[in-house]
């Protein structure tokens, strides 16, 4: 999944005007690090704009109080026996509501348009529809055509709508994850008759979206601020306390917990230089996020290419002592790309990541040798590595600082820095114009693919163009395997080919340090769906 980290939440100056008055007005003031970028589900790739997707947009599922997949459009499913075909019934009367009121019906076709439209448009997300993620039926053979698929071939897509309220998918193959990833953006449904009538400044303003989830956009201030009311069409609006819901963005997390502490915010996400100032407050919490962060290595530069730099790379890192001492924020070592507390073995229950072991260790001497060899094979005395990262990407900036100094204690290596946004880093890394790059994944569902996906030598997420044949013939074999346990096996030998090649270098699994309002409860968090937050539960006591 493109799933980037921006869900650490501050406040910007712009709140005084709530003051105290959100407690009665049942308010909840909630911070978004980066900026919202589209408001149409198809394209939306990043935190901030999911967020605010998911406070005015359900999907077939969606997630209860308790952070539950259940369904949410969908009163209920069935499926075939060999689990490849899923029925789902819509709840009776559902709508869709625009600013002014007016009301449209929501019906099974609109499911049907929205996914034909995100892989007509080849959006980023389109893979989510394939053999990568949700496994329609013939849906990779459409996104290899991308813009060039004809309607026959979208008609093609398994997803049909024998009536309104029916919703029937057929896929290639049973997928274990399927009810949460139906959560996800890019299965939202939209009105095609709206969509066609807005063109070009479709959800690009209030006036021109639609909501059929428990809150409506009332006003976006870009780069600034979104505002929301209570939907009062949602079909489960009687469980929504809510009045209004604020998003701030590009927030500042200094900011934040200053706001926070008068007042003015009700969520704040704070980093590592403000921990051990608020940590003994009872409003301060600590939860581990699904986010890993890694460095992505181009593989197309030379000395990148060597698989004894890449070593010396990781074997340089004391992830412990970032994590603990620099971090402090919850964050811990990860010892592969994929994250904690996400899949489990089907026999034994345990944790993927204990049961694939630990590929990250701290070394300086060994870091040094592996260095030295590579070095001598690439024939050079010295090289230069440039870290590229995205200052507006939360906490890189602290990442880059400190693998500068960890990286610069190997004889042989200099390493600068090169400062730019989330969108320079990406432009950058699509052109090939970079050394390393740091980045960070979330989880789109819970299985390991989510994370081993992206070593695939086709994955439009492979950006350092990695490539090794024996990596994409294990993940086609867990793809295709029917037995859970075997393909478990397939997926730990997966994520061994990838570790041992230095395909990328993991770094931390990231934690969220926060203050939250404690006379507010009710906030959602939940790893591995589209928006981690969920807003439609919260509570003013």
């Amino acid at each position: 999944m493109r799933k980037f980290l921006a869900l650490f939440v501050t406040m910007g100056m712009l709140l005084s005007a709530c003051g105290s008055k959100s407690d009665a007005q049942k308010v909840y003031n909630f911070g978004l690090e980066t900026d919202i970028v589209t408001m149409d589900s198809a394209f939306a790739t990043d935190p901030a704009s999911m967020s605010a997707l998911h406070a005015t947009t359900e999907g077939l599922m969606g997630v209860d109080a308790k952070g539950k997949t259940v369904p949410m459009l969908a009163k209920s499913y069935s499926l075939n026996d060999d689990h490849t075909v899923y029925t789902f019934k819509l709840r009776d009367n559902l709508k869709w509501t625009d600013l002014s009121g007016k009301t449209y019906p929501l019906e099974a076709q609109d499911f049907v348009y929205s996914w034909q439209r995100a892989l007509k448009n080849a959006s980023e997300y389109a893979y989510m529809f394939t053999s990568d993620g949700a496994s329609i039926k013939n849906a990779d053979t459409i996104a290899k055509a991308g813009v060039n698929a004809s309607q026959e071939q979208l008609d093609s897509l398994g997803i049909k709508a024998p009536d309104d309220k029916t919703v029937v998918v057929t896929l290639e193959r049973p997928i274990a994850y399927f009810l949460d990833i139906m959560t996800f953006s890019c299965f939202y449904p939209q009105n095609q008759a709206y969509v066609e009538k807005m063109g070009k400044q479709y959800a690009t303003n209030v006036n021109s979206m639609l909501s059929c989830g428990a809150f409506i956009a009332t006003k976006w201030t870009k780069s600034n601020k979104m505002e929301f009311k209570k939907n009062a069409n949602f079909f489960n609006a009687k469980d929504v306390e809510l009045e209004k819901l604020n998003l701030f963005l590009k927030q500042n997390p200094s900011t934040a917990a200053l706001n926070f502490k008068n007042g003015s915010l009700d969520y704040a996400a704070i980093n590592s230089s403000l921990v051990d100032k608020y940590k003994k407050d009872k409003e301060y919490k600590q939860f581990q996020m699904g986010y890993v962060f890694y460095i992505n290595v181009n593989h197309r530069k030379a000395a990148l290419a060597n698989k004894n730099v890449r070593a010396a790379i990781s074997y340089a890192i004391n992830r412990d002592d970032f994590t603990k001492n620099v971090l402090k924020d919850g964050s811990s070592k990860v010892g592969g790309m994929v994250g904690k507390t996400l899949a489990y073995n089907p026999k034994t229950g345990k944790d993927f990541r204990d049961d694939s072991g630990d590929y990250t260790h701290y070394d300086l001497t060994k870091a040094q040798q592996y260095l030295d060899e590579g070095l001598k094979e690439l024939n050079k005395s010295s090289i230069d590595i440039e870290i590229l990262y995205g200052s507006d990407e939360s906490p890189e900036d602290t990442v880059a600082e400190y693998l500068q100094g960890a990286l610069s204690k190997l004889k042989g290596l200099k390493v600068t820095n090169r400062a730019t946004t989330r969108q320079g880093r990406i432009a950058s890394q699509d052109a090939g114009q970079y050394d390393i790059a740091l980045q960070h994944w979330g989880p789109d569902y819970a299985d390991p693919t989510t994370y081993l996906n992206l070593g695939l030598s086709d994955n439009s997420n492979n950006r350092g163009k990695w490539n090794n044949a024996a990596f994409d013939e294990v993940m086609h074999q867990a793809q295709v395997e029917t037995d859970a346990s075997k393909r478990w096996d397939e997926l730990l030998k997966a994520e061994k080919i990838m570790m041992e090649d230095y395909a990328f270098i993991p770094l931390f699994q990231r934690g969220a340090a926060t203050l939250q309002r404690t006379n507010k409860p009710g906030l959602v968090y939940k790893m591995a769906v589209g928006s981690p937050y969920t807003y439609t539960y919260i509570k003013i006591k």
